[in-house]
């Protein structure tokens, strides 16, 4: 698997990864995203997208859950090893473009 590749195990699916990560993680904030961060057991950087209801309709939704899967896949050798990233989409998040998005995220992330 290439460097820029997103696998299953960077995921984060289950509900209690979530909720552990809450309630153990650093939060930070910009306009449009809430990011969570939690040092992991594991070897590997894990990302988890939460995106509401109040982001829009279905289609807005999965298109901002890609782009902030893309801003991951491209950018995860510049972020902290071992850890865990939860990023919840705000209001507005659907009205980003792809750069927007990465400037927002990298703003948090790029500093840990």
């Amino acid at each position: 698997m290439g460097l820029y590749a997103f696998s299953k195990e960077e995921r984060i699916r289950r509900r209690t990864d979530f909720l552990k990560i809450s309630r153990e993680g650093e939060r930070y904030q910009t306009v449009h995203f809430r990011v969570t961060i939690c040092p992991n057991n594991l070897s590997l950087k894990r990302l988890g997208i939460a995106v509401g209801k109040g982001v829009g309709p279905a289609v807005k939704r999965n298109r901002v859950k890609r782009l902030v899967r893309e801003f991951f896949r491209l950018n995860k050798g510049e972020l902290p090893g071992s850890h865990d990233f939860v990023i919840t989409a705000k209001e507005g998040a659907a009205d980003l473009d792809y750069w927007e998005a990465a400037e927002e995220l990298k703003g948090i992330l790029g500093k840990r």
